[in-house]
C-alpha cells in the first residue's frame, strides 16, 4: 500500500480536487435532481480506473526495469536534476549501480533513481549502409 501511495499521491490529489469541484457544481440551484449523485459517481469511477491502469503499468514497468538490471543489461532514467540536452542517465551494474528496494543507487551520484522513472535501454545502430541502397 506504501508503494501505491508513493506512486500515485498526485493522482489521488488532482482526483480529489475534480471532486470537490464536481461537488460544489452539481449541489447549485440550477443543477437536475440527482446531479450530485450521477456527478461524483462518475468523476470516482474515472480517476479510480485511471489510476489503477497507471499503477499497473507503471508496477509492471518497474518489475521489467529491475528484471533487466539484474541480468546485467544497462536501464536508462530520467534525470530531473539536470535540465539540459543529456537529462538521461545510463545505469547499469558494470558503471557500480546498485538496486536498493525501487531505487537504483551509486556512490558516485548525488541522489537516487526510482525504478518508475526508467526504461529499457536500447542504443541507436546506424543502419547499414547496403541496407540504405536498396
Amino acid at each position: 500500500m506504501e508503494r501505491f501511495f508513493e506512486l500515485e499521491i498526485a493522482y489521488i490529489v488532482i482526483g480529489i480536487f475534480f471532486l470537490v469541484i464536481t461537488a460544489f457544481v452539481t449541489t447549485r440551484d440550477f443543477m437536475p435532481k440527482g446531479a450530485f449523485k450521477k456527478g461524483m459517481t462518475g468523476i470516482f469511477a474515472i480517476f479510480a480506473i485511471m489510476i489503477g491502469i497507471h499503477y499497473f503499468v507503471t508496477t509492471k514497468r518497474m518489475n521489467g526495469v529491475k528484471e533487466i538490471f539484474n541480468e546485467g543489461k544497462t536501464i536508462i532514467c530520467e534525470n530531473k536534476m539536470r535540465r539540459t540536452i543529456s537529462q538521461s542517465v545510463l545505469i547499469s551494474k558494470e558503471l557500480g549501480w546498485k538496486l536498493d528496494g525501487d531505487y537504483f543507487k551509486n556512490p558516485d551520484f548525488i541522489r537516487d533513481f526510482h525504478t518508475a522513472r526508467c526504461v529499457d535501454y536500447s542504443p541507436i545502430a546506424p543502419k547499414d549502409q547496403k541496407q540504405n541502397d536498396k
